[in-house]
């Protein structure tokens, strides 16, 4: 009978069918890698991107490693938020009162200066000078005058690369001292005007009686 015979109704599968079968899940699996390869691929290139960028923005050496990059990056945030905390401080319209400040900026060689005083003519000019002459070089200005009183709050850096490091070792308090006597210096001068003014317009008056 037929079920003498063996395998007389077994399934036949050829060779070429049960490689094939065996092929198939190894070459999912190797899809699956190459595909996990190339997006770690791109991953790493966006993260190297991003670094490239924050060592440009950082003026950071190219060979610096991640974690020192990233410290500097937190503490270059750290300063930005201050200095903005010392720029909205500062009063933006002139007090009645004269006043000089000047706050280093963290770690950044620039300075905040403002000043507050009586108004007049060359003023700012003579302001522009008294920066100038310190080897500093005005970066932003911010101007406010109220009844006949001004306001100058100023952001100023080095005209050179070294400018603050010879005026006061890198941005340090010398600069500092230096900026503010040079606007005192101004105010002095600002009093002493006034003075006159006053006196001449005394003068006018009692020669009129």
């Amino acid at each position: 009978m037929a079920w003498g015979i063996p395998g007389l109704f077994s399934p036949f599968h050829p060779p070429e069918m049960v490689g094939a079968a065996a092929e198939e899940p190894l070459n999912r699996a190797t899809t699956a890698a190459r595909n996990h390869r190339e997006a770690e691929k791109r991953r790493r290139e966006r993260i190297n991107s991003h670094l490239d960028r924050l060592r440009a923005i950082l003026a950071c050496d190219s060979k610096i490693d991640k974690a020192s990059l990233l410290a500097k990056a937190v503490q270059h945030v750290r300063d930005l938020k201050q200095r903005a905390s010392e720029i909205d401080n500062v009063e933006h319209f002139p007090s009645e009162t004269d006043e000089i400040s000047v706050h280093p900026d963290g770690r950044r060689p620039t300075f905040t200066a403002s000043l507050c005083c009586e108004d007049r003519a060359g003023l700012l000019p003579e302001l522009g000078e008294a920066v100038k002459s310190l080897r500093l070089r005005i970066l932003r200005a911010e101007i406010a005058t109220l009844g006949g009183r001004v306001r100058n709050v100023l952001v100023v850096g080095g005209e050179e690369e070294d400018g603050l490091e010879e005026n006061g070792g890198g941005g340090g308090g010398m600069a500092a001292a230096f900026l503010k006597d040079a606007l005192r210096a101004l105010v002095d001068r600002t009093e002493a005007a006034e003075c006159q003014k006053r006196r001449r317009v005394a003068d006018d008056g009692g020669a009129g009686l």
